[in-house]
């Protein structure tokens, strides 16, 4: 079996236990934790974690951040000086970031307790925005539980976007290949 079918059936277990709706935010964050190289294949395959959702009676929320940067740079009002001058750019990557978690926060509040929110193209935010800030940020508002596909790797309950970024520690629980299926 390949690395997203085994994904695909960690998913499936995670899902399918019954929820515990007292957990902390951070211990509702769940990350499918995958080689970058696979992210058209997870692509493809989204359907399916979306059905193994939907099996199991919960509701299921998809947003894709892939070009939540180019979107929001598109519509800021100094976008032709940022052309000009590139590094100016800097300046302005805090309300990036923060238009970020407002879309997180957005998703994740319009949804029930019984509710995966899923995000995909993490990978898209590199290097203007951490996830794990995100996610931190946003964890009052997850009512449900939030999916992130990660295209990177975690190791020691350590996970590192795309291999390029210093790892961070975090409660989240991770979906990996050989996931053995904890408690949801």
């Amino acid at each position: 079996m390949g690395q997203v079918d085994e994904l695909i059936k960690g998913y499936a277990r995670f899902v399918g236990h019954p929820w515990r709706h007292n957990l902390p935010g951070p211990q509702r964050v769940w990350l499918v934790v995958y080689d970058p190289i696979q992210e058209r294949r997870i692509r493809y395959r989204v359907p399916e974690f979306e059905l193994a959702t939907k099996q199991t009676g919960h509701a299921w929320s998809l947003h894709d951040l892939t070009d939540a940067f180019p979107v929001w740079l598109g519509k800021h009002e100094y976008l032709e000086s940022y052309f000009e001058d590139p590094e100016a750019l800097s300046t302005a990557i805090p309300d990036f970031v923060d238009s970020v978690v407002a879309e997180f926060t957005t998703a994740l509040e319009a949804a029930g307790k019984d509710a995966v929110v899923a995000f995909l193209g993490a990978g898209a935010l590199y290097p203007f925005c951490r996830i794990s800030e995100v996610i931190e940020r946003v964890n009052p508002s997850i009512r449900g539980r939030m999916l992130v596909f990660f295209p990177g790797e975690y190791s020691n309950k350590v996970y590192r976007l795309l291999k390029a970024r210093d790892g961070w520690n975090y409660m989240a629980i991770p979906i990996t290949a050989s996931s053995a299926g904890v408690s949801a």
